[in-house]
C-alpha cells in the first residue's frame, strides 16, 4: 500500500501577518495547516475574530490542523471549540470506550495500543451526529499513533455504483448487544443506570430495543448509508457498515467471541436495512477504497485537528509509548432533516 507523501507546499500569509496557511502534502489539500507567524498569538482569540473564514476553509478542505500555537499556558480546548462551533455534545450512545476529562471533552477511543481503528465518520451509525469533531494532541506516542483521515466525498465517488445504489436503496441496519465483560455495558453507552431512561432515549431516537436478560440489552436501528452535506450539498459516504460488520473483527477475536456467544449476540454487526447480510466482498471493497484514500501525517505536540465530520473520516494507527489525544464534538445535526431517499 502506498500512502500519499508528506511535502511542503506554497504558503499564504494574511491578516496582518498573524498566521499563514500551507499544505502538508504536495498535490493534496487535506488537511489545511494554519500556523502563527509571530509568537504569542492566542489561537482562541484569533479564531473568534476569524470564525467565518475558518468555516469556509473547513467546508472547502474538510479538515484543518492548527499547529505551533502556544497551547501550553492557560489554554482551554473546550473554549476553543465553542469559539468556532455551537455548544459541545455529550458522547451518549457511543460505540467505543472513552473517559470524560472535563466539561464535554473526552479522551480519544481507549482501545489497546496495538489495535488500529478503521476510518469512519463519528456517530455515522445514528440518525443524529456532530458536524464537527476536534482532536487535541497533548502527548505524541513514541512510535506511530497517527490519526489517519480520508475525504468522504472521494470515498463516495470511487465506490462502485452498484454498491452505492444498493446501500442507498436499503440503507444500513445496525444491531448491537450490550454485554458486560464482553464489550461496552449499556450503562456506559447510555450513561445511566436507569432502564427507563434507556428506553426513553431509544424511543426518541428511533432505536428498537429488547432486554434479552437483566443485563443484556439488544438494539437495532436502520440508518443512512449515504448523506448530503447540509451546506456544500455534496454526496458523502456516511455510515459504519464496514466498522461494525462481523468481518471487521480480527479472526482470533471473532473465533474467541463465537466460542462463548452466538453470532446474533455479537457486540455489533451490520446488515442491509432489510436485514439481509452484507456480502464480505462488499466490505472488502469499501475497506480498499478507504485504504486507497488514506492520508497519514505525524502528530506534533500541541496540534489541534478540526474535521468536518461529514466531509472527512478519521481513524487511529497502533502505537507504542504513552499517547494522549483529547476529543470534542459539536454542532448536532439530524438525518431526518435531509432529503435522502
Amino acid at each position: 500500500m502506498t500512502f500519499k507523501s508528506i511535502k511542503r507546499k506554497s504558503i499564504t500569509v494574511f491578516e496582518k501577518q498573524l498566521v499563514k496557511t500551507e499544505f502538508l502534502n504536495s498535490g493534496q489539500q487535506l488537511p489545511l495547516v494554519i500556523k502563527p507567524t509571530i509568537d504569542d498569538v492566542s489561537l482562541t482569540s484569533w479564531a473568534i475574530n476569524n470564525r467565518s473564514w475558518i468555516e469556509k476553509q473547513l467546508l472547502k478542505y474538510g479538515g484543518i490542523i492548527f499547529r505551533n500555537f502556544d497551547v501550553s499556558k492557560n489554554f482551554d480546548f473546550e473554549e476553543l471549540i465553542q469559539s468556532i462551533s455551537s455548544k459541545l455534545l455529550d458522547y451518549t450512545y457511543g460505540s467505543t470506550p472513552r473517559t470524560l476529562v472535563t466539561g464535554k471533552v473526552y479522551t480519544s477511543t481507549e482501545y489497546p495500543a496495538e489495535q488500529s481503528i478503521p476510518l469512519h465518520n463519528e456517530m455515522a451509525y445514528t440518525l443524529t451526529w456532530p458536524l464537527k469533531i476536534w482532536f487535541f494532541s497533548v502527548k505524541v506516542a513514541e512510535k506511530s499513533g497517527e490519526t489517519p483521515i480520508a475525504d468522504s466525498r472521494k470515498i463516495f465517488q470511487l465506490l462502485d455504483s452498484k454498491i452505492k445504489d444498493k446501500f442507498i436503496e436499503k440503507k444500513v441496519l445496525y444491531v448491537r448487544n450490550y454485554l458486560a465483560g464482553i464489550d461496552l455495558a449499556w450503562q456506559d453507552v447510555f450513561q445511566t443506570n436507569n432502564k427507563t431512561d434507556v428506553e426513553s432515549y431509544c424511543r426518541q431516537a428511533g432505536i428498537e430495543f429488547e432486554w434479552k436478560s437483566e443485563d443484556h440489552l439488544r438494539t437495532a436501528q436502520v440508518c443512512q448509508a449515504v448523506a448530503i452535506h447540509p451546506k456544500t450539498k455534496e454526496f458523502v459516504w456516511f455510515n459504519q457498515a464496514h466498522l461494525f460488520h462481523v468481518s471487521s473483527l480480527q479472526p482470533k477475536v471473532r473465533e474467541s467471541l463465537l466460542n462463548v456467544i452466538s453470532e446474533e449476540d455479537l457486540p455489533r454487526n451490520t446488515f442491509y436495512g432489510d436485514g439481509s447480510p452484507i456480502e464480505s466482498s462488499v466490505i472488502e471493497e469499501i475497506n480498499q477504497i478507504y485504504q486507497q484514500e488514506t492520508i497519514i501525517f505525524p502528530w506534533q505536540e500541541g496540534d489541534i485537528l478540526m474535521l468536518d465530520n461529514m466531509l472527512t473520516a478519521h481513524g487511529r494507527k497502533p502505537f507504542s509509548g504513552t499517547r494522549k489525544v483529547l476529543v470534542g464534538m459539536a454542532d448536532s445535526y439530524s438525518e431526518q432533516s435531509m432529503a435522502i431517499q
